[in-house]
Order: C-alpha cells, then structure tokens, then sequence
C-alpha cells in the first residue's frame, strides 16, 4: 500500500517527525558510558507515552524476527546495526550505539534513526562509518522531489556508500510510511536512477541508509531479532522520515 497524506495528515506528521526527533537526541544525550540499554528503553518509554504517542515497536511481529518485538526503541551496539533488542548491557567508553525509534501519534507514524559513539574514545573507523551514514541520507533527501522516482535515491544514497569503500546490503533499507509504519515503496539504499515509483507530494518516506565496514552479509542474533555483520565488524545506520512537497522533501524527525 502506498498512502498520499492530505494536509491535514501531513500537519499531523510533523508533530510526531518532531516527537522523534525530540526523543532521540534526549535520549542521546543520557546514552553515556554506564548506561544499560534496558534504561534506554524504559526512558523511551516513558517520553512516549508523555508525548501521547504510541510506539510502533512493542506489539510488532513481522515475518522477519521473533516477535512481537516487545520494547519500545531499538538498541544495536557495534556489530549490531538493525532491529537491535533492548537487552542488559552497559555501554562502555567507545561504544557505536545506534538508536531507531518510530512512534505514532494522530494516527500518523514517524521512523528516525542515529548512530553516536558513547564516551571519548572515537576511532576512525567509527566515526567514518557515522559520516558515511549521514552523508548518504543527505544525498537521498536531496534526490527526492516530486517527479523524482525512487530509484534516482537509491542511487544517490549507493553511491555515497559506495564512494566511501563500504559494501551495500539490500535486503532492508528504507521504506514508505504513513497510518502504518511500514509501505510500499521500498527503497533500497543502491540503485538505478530513472525506476521505480514516481514521487508524489504528500508521500512520506524513512530513508535509512546503513553500513557494515567489511561484509554486506547480515547474521540473526539468538534474540531472533538483532541483525549483525557476519565478520563482526563494526556498523553504523542513518534515518529520517521525509514528506515529499511541491517544493522538494521536508525532514520530519528533526529535533525541535
């Protein structure tokens, strides 16, 4: 299904993109050295439920994991990068944390992600693979505009990672969304420019670029939902909820 929110879901969307935004950099801002992961669940929690919104996580029970989910934000640390189970675990200096939370709220859902090392030690394999994430989603973003297809962004986000020397996994990437939190069109974070789906105003999309160093092969944790790289090696993930408009794509989840 693909939905074309009208102005008055579009306003809607704003309110819960800034909801997510709010809540990561809160919660990124209390993610330090020391800290479980489970904390950083029952936080989010917490600011979800005061914002009056819904989590679109705790009931979800897709084909792909062992579900239902059962928490609130998804916490993938290292060699971690997607659907990342809340577990005890206490960060320690160094850390690659990766936080993807989506909430609904007025009936509209929003998907955002960041990745942040946690403490002083920063190595540069980290902090490209942040950069790499970041650089790809800004690309895609800028690709998306009305008459665009979804193709020309998955081709501007491949080419920032592939720029960058890390291979591309197609398997998840980003996605539609609107009353549900996951929708057609995919969007693959590699691609053709010129195919697939013709941007519309009113469509919203995650666009999610993510990246393991050495490998584009993903293994399930025992968990039954964590996705980790097959070598063990290092991972970082960017995202953000778009609306396409008349004028181009408008970030929703950023922090307000």
């Amino acid at each position: 299904m693909i939905e074309i929110l009208n102005p008055t879901l579009l306003a809607r969307a704003r309110t819960t993109g800034a909801v997510v935004g709010d809540i990561l950099q809160t919660l990124k801002s209390r993610s330090t050295v020391g800290t479980n992961l489970l904390d950083i669940d029952r936080w989010a929690e917490e600011m979800i439920v005061a914002a009056g919104a819904s989590s679109c996580y705790v009931d979800y029970a897709p084909s792909f994991g062992r579900g239902p989910f059962g928490h609130y934000i998804c916490t993938a640390v290292n060699d971690a990068v997607l659907h990342g189970l809340p577990h005890d675990y206490t960060l320690a200096d160094g850390d690659l944390l990766t936080l993807d939370l989506a909430v609904s709220r007025g009936g509209v859902a929003a998907d955002a992600a960041i990745s942040f090392i946690v403490g002083s030690t920063k190595t540069p394999q980290s902090v490209a693979l942040i950069s790499a994430t970041e650089r790809a989603l800004a690309a895609g973003i800028a690709a998306a505009g009305p008459g665009a297809r979804v193709g020309d962004i998955s081709h501007a986000i491949g080419t920032v990672l592939g720029a960058a020397g890390y291979p591309v996994n197609t398997e998840f990437g980003g996605h539609g969304i609107g009353s549900t939190m996951h929708q057609d069109p995919h969007v693959a974070n590699t691609g053709r420019p010129g195919r697939g789906y013709k941007l519309r105003p009113g469509l919203l999309l995650a666009l999610e670029p993510w990246v393991m160093a050495d490998t584009a092969q993903l293994v399930t944790d025992a968990d039954g939902w964590t996705l980790r790289s097959a070598t063990g090696c290092r991972t970082a993930h960017s995202e953000h909820t778009i609306a396409i408009t008349d004028d181009g794509a408008e970030i929703l989840t950023l922090p307000q």
